[in-house]
C-alpha cells in the first residue's frame, strides 16, 4: 500500500459540494426525504408491533403478576391479622373462665374449709361441754365429799378443843349433835 499525501486516491466522501458548499444534513435531502419517511414509518410501525405484542404483554403481565402478589400478600396478611385477633380474644376469654374457675374452685374450698372447721369447732365444744360436766360432777362429788369430812373434822376438831381445855374428852353423841347444829346455822 502507498501512502499518499495530499488528494486522496479512489472514491471518497464529499463533503463539499461543488463549488466549495457543504452538502445539506442527509435527513433533510429533498430526494431522499421521501424514502426515508418510508422507512422511518416502517421501522415505526415494526417498533410499535414489537412493543404492543411482545414487550408490553410481558410488562403488563409482571405488574399483573406484581399486583396479584402484593393482594395475595395483604389478603395473608388480614387472615394472619383476623386469626392472630380470634386467637386473643380465644385466650383472653380462655383467661377469663379459668380466673372465674379459679374463683369458683376458691370459694368453694374455702366454704369445705369453714363447715370442716365449723364442724370441729362444734365437736371441740361437745368435748369441752362433756368434760365441763365430768369436771362439775367431780368438783360436785369432791366437795360432797370434803362437806362429809368437815363434819367429821369438825366433830374431831370440837372434841380436841374440849378436851384441850376441859382435860376431860367429850361425849361423841354430845360434840356430834352440837357440830351439827352449828352446821345448819
Amino acid at each position: 500500500m502507498a501512502e499518499s499525501h495530499g488528494t486522496p486516491s479512489g472514491p471518497t466522501a464529499h463533503t463539499a459540494a461543488d463549488g466549495g458548499h457543504k452538502a445539506p444534513f442527509p435527513p433533510f435531502q429533498k430526494e431522499t426525504f421521501a424514502s426515508q419517511l418510508v422507512s422511518l414509518l416502517i421501522a415505526f410501525v415494526a417498533l410499535y408491533l414489537i412493543v404492543s405484542r411482545i414487550a408490553l404483554p410481558r410488562v403488563g403481565g409482571v405488574i399483573d403478576a406484581r399486583q396479584d402478589a402484593i393482594e395475595g400478600d395483604l389478603n395473608e396478611a388480614q387472615r394472619l391479622k383476623d386469626e392472630s385477633e380470634a386467637a386473643l380474644k380465644a385466650y383472653e376469654s380462655e383467661l377469663a373462665a379459668a380466673r372465674s374457675r379459679a374463683q369458683a374452685i376458691s370459694s368453694e374450698n374455702r366454704e369445705k374449709l369453714n363447715a370442716a372447721a365449723e364442724a370441729e369447732r362444734h365437736t371441740l365444744e361437745q368435748q369441752l361441754a362433756a368434760r365441763l360436766s365430768e369436771a362439775e360432777k367431780t368438783i360436785a362429788a369432791t366437795r360432797e365429799a370434803a362437806m362429809r369430812n368437815v363434819r367429821g373434822i369438825a366433830a374431831d376438831a370440837a372434841a380436841a378443843i374440849v378436851q384441850r381445855f376441859t382435860g376431860v374428852a367429850p361425849e361423841a353423841a354430845a360434840v356430834a349433835s352440837a357440830v351439827d347444829a352449828s352446821l345448819k346455822g
